[in-house]
């Protein structure tokens, strides 16, 4: 043990790398996005210290600044995407104006349809769909996977 030991902190860039890489670690599981320049900034010491020989406190010292000056440059200029703003992952919200035809027949409002290659919970607003195939349009999400709809009229 004590050879590793003599090892690491006789070439300490290998523990800046092992406190980028727990920084990470932790980022990954939590996904704050807050770990992300501590760990960045735990790598660029590590770089420095291949460079530059330094002792603990001087690596130490700059490990903060680094973070501070990181983190404050990343939540200033590099902004995530606003607060409400649509997750690009949800695809639900790009139904909305979306058509697609009944799959079932409605029966006091409530049936299914298949819009943009999936089938959903659906409400008919309106007059009832006459028959599986028959034009609709998304107006609403209802919550969870279900939709409101209207019939569409084609112009023939």
């Amino acid at each position: 043990m004590d050879a590793a030991s003599a090892f690491f902190w006789s070439h300490p860039m290998w523990v800046w790398l092992a406190v980028g890489a727990a920084f990470l670690a932790v980022e990954a599981a939590s996904g704050s996005g807050w770990l992300l320049w501590p760990a960045g900034s735990a790598g660029a010491v590590a770089v420095a210290t291949l460079v530059f020989p330094m002792t603990f406190t001087i690596e130490a010292a700059l490990f903060g600044v680094l973070t501070i000056a990181t983190t404050f440059v990343g939540r200033r200029w590099l902004r995530g995407p606003a607060k409400g703003a649509s997750d690009i992952n949800d695809s639900s919200e790009r139904l909305i104006g979306r058509r697609g035809e009944a799959a079932s027949l409605f029966q006091s409002g409530q049936g299914r349809v298949f819009v943009d290659g999936k089938e959903w919970s659906a409400e008919l607003v309106g007059e009832d769909v006459s028959r599986p195939g028959d034009k609709v349009e998304v107006i609403a999400l209802l919550g969870g996977a279900r939709l409101r709809v209207r019939p569409v009229q084609e112009i023939a």
